[in-house]
């Protein structure tokens, strides 16, 4: 068996959750050691010696208790800090000289003779309560002015039972010493009972336990916090998924024009939550009806995660459908948002492809700020367009976008993504992928066949940010 020195060394290494657990079971042996001891001595009160006896094995227990606690949450974490101790906990038995900073406590001890009105202490106890080893040592009427005006009906119980039930003592209570300081005191006694019955004196042991339980405190207040923050990032994504959920477009299928005219694109969509993070990004995709009979296509992503930027991606996305609405040209909106972005209160970077597409003469025009190219897939091949000249939103003010026009054929379709559905690959090398897609695409029936295989493709790929894929097939 380790001595307490050799146990101590071990302690102070940082052990691995194996090397705790042994430390557990030896410790947990030596506990139903002193148990078993325990037992053994004599409990009828007749001998002073079998008393203290019985006191420091008590004593002994409750520092195992401790120490049991203390390595659970070792072993577990914070999770364990509220845990009680195991019920047969481990072991380290205390030095009575301990120093204040060491969890193993100071250990002192006392005796109250009802019969003369005196009162001894070990110069443990003087030091532990910061008191003059010359001075008296103050009976049980008197030890009341040392204790905090809270604990002090806590104390008075704990004496009363004693004196009156013969109960032992056995609770904490908190002390003020000369300095101002304020210690916890675990104490621990019986009554002594005379010939006739009468409790002739008390005897108690007292640990100072000071730092055991600011220890604890410190866990229990960092659990605390941790939970806090865990509840706070669980309402932040939730906050986060409604409002993202309240503003992306809610169709499935084909977009038909006013009037249940012709149908003109075959669209779906696709937003693909991060895997790696708990949070929300301000990814969005949308594709609208306007009021000439174009359609406004777009997807963007907003740098961050969280409420914030859900928040200024739904305001950004609200301004892209007025302003579309209004007959702004793709250029011109995204020149309009960079000066939103560099307005609002918490500036941010953003990403952008905004198309206008004309089914009359299935013309498309757009433009692009710091954003993947859409891809064009024609006749089962698929090409990458080429992008007009565009910085990132909100990366300087006054920025302006060109726009490019290209004209599409029935059967062509469109791919608009953001960067965080490629995320992991080399750029060259995602592009390449995608459009290797193309002999399966020419073999779908519908958009929405399509953004299965991109899932199928992409879906399980670790992802650190959120991603969306828009499809848009020419119908007619």
């Amino acid at each position: 068996m380790p001595s307490p020195v050799s146990a101590d060394r071990s302690a102070a290494q940082p052990p691995g959750r194996g090397s705790v657990e042994a430390l557990i079971k030896q410790t947990r042996r030596l506990k139903g050691d002193m148990v078993a001891v325990r037992r053994d001595t004599r409990d009828d009160g007749s001998d002073p010696e079998d008393r203290w006896q019985r006191a420091l094995y008590d004593l002994a227990l409750h520092q195992l208790d401790d120490l049991d606690a203390h390595l659970a949450q070792l072993r577990d974490g914070p999770e364990t800090a509220e845990a009680e101790p195991a019920e047969v906990p481990v072991p380290r038995p205390a030095p009575a000289g301990a120093t204040p900073g060491s969890l193993l406590s100071r250990v002192g001890s006392a005796e109250w003779n009802f019969l003369t009105d005196e009162a001894s202490w070990s110069g443990e106890l003087y030091e532990i309560l910061g008191r003059d080893p010359a001075a008296p040592a103050l009976t049980l009427d008197e030890l009341p002015s040392l204790v905090l005006d809270e604990d002090r009906p806590k104390l008075t119980s704990m004496v009363t039972d004693c004196l009156v039930d013969a109960r032992p003592i056995d609770g904490e209570f908190r002390v003020v010493r000369p300095d101002g300081s304020v210690r916890t005191v675990h104490m621990m006694g019986e009554p002594v009972l005379g010939p006739d019955g009468g409790t002739t004196s008390m005897w108690a042991v007292l640990r100072d336990v000071s730092e055991l339980r600011r220890h604890r405190r410190t866990v229990r207040e960092s659990h605390d916090s941790l939970r806090h923050h865990r509840r706070r990032a669980q309402t932040e994504r939730r906050l986060a998924v409604e409002l993202q959920e309240a503003v992306l477009p809610p169709w499935r299928g084909s977009l038909r024009l006013p009037h249940q005219g012709p149908r003109t694109l075959d669209l779906a969509a696709h937003h693909l939550p991060a895997t790696t993070g708990a949070l929300i990004g301000g990814d969005w995709y949308d594709a609208l009806e306007l009021s000439d009979g174009a359609t406004l296509l777009s997807v963007g992503d907003l740098t961050g995660h969280g409420v914030a930027v859900a928040s200024s991606m739904a305001t950004l996305l609200g301004a892209v459908r007025g302003m579309a609405m209004a007959g702004t040209q793709p250029g011109e909106l995204l020149s309009m948002l960079n000066q939103l972005l560099d307005a609002i209160v918490q500036p941010a970077l953003g990403s952008a492809v905004c198309c206008r597409y004309r089914p009359e003469d299935r013309s498309l025009v757009w433009a692009q700020a710091g954003h993947p190219a859409p891809l064009l897939y024609r006749d089962g091949t698929g090409r990458s367009l080429k992008a007009p000249d565009g910085v990132l939103l909100g990366a300087t003010t006054g920025a302006t976008y060109g726009q490019a026009e290209v004209t599409l054929e029935p059967g062509d379709l469109l791919l608009l993504h953001t960067d965080g559905l490629v995320a992991g690959h080399g750029s060259t090398s995602a592009v390449d992928r995608l459009l290797g897609l193309a002999p399966r695409f020419a073999a779908a029936r519908t958009a929405q066949d399509c953004v299965r295989t991109v899932m199928e493709e992409f879906g399980a790929t670790e992802r650190e940010d959120d991603a969306c894929v828009l499809v848009a097939r020419v119908t007619g």
